[in-house]
């Protein structure tokens, strides 16, 4: 069956980086775009980053742009997120997740087009 496993989160001082990662199975990987999410304490969830299946257009959000970088390993069913810079504000459950559409050219950031999802890897930035 489809599955994504997120990892990397974890407790980090304002200023510093995280290294996220999702490794996915059950689906061919390689034919999806995929995306970064996120949920604060009482918020909603609300979209980060995307890139396309094949890896050639990446966009992100206003909030991240700049700081965060997505990028993926088609080889190894990867998908990764580099935060840097990162900010009280970033504290939230990160998740990865699948555009439920194969093959689609630009990056879609609605969270109902994505129908398959990681766990969360929570993470925590202190002031």
């Amino acid at each position: 069956q489809v599955q994504l496993v997120d990892a990397g989160g974890g407790l980090v001082q304002a200023g510093g980086s995280l290294r996220l990662s999702c490794v996915a199975s059950g689906f061919t990987f390689s034919s999806y775009a995929m995306g970064w999410f996120r949920q604060a304490l009482g918020k909603e969830r609300e979209f980060v980053a995307g890139i396309t299946w094949s890896g050639r257009s990446t966009y992100y959000a206003d909030s991240v742009k700049g700081r965060f970088t997505i990028s993926r390993d088609n080889a190894k069913n990867t998908l990764y997120l580099q935060m840097n810079s990162l900010k009280p504000e970033d504290t939230a459950v990160y998740y990865c997740a699948a555009e439920r559409t194969a093959h689609t050219i630009v990056v879609v950031t609605a969270v109902d087009e994505y129908d398959a999802w990681g766990q969360g890897t929570q993470v925590t930035v202190s002031s």
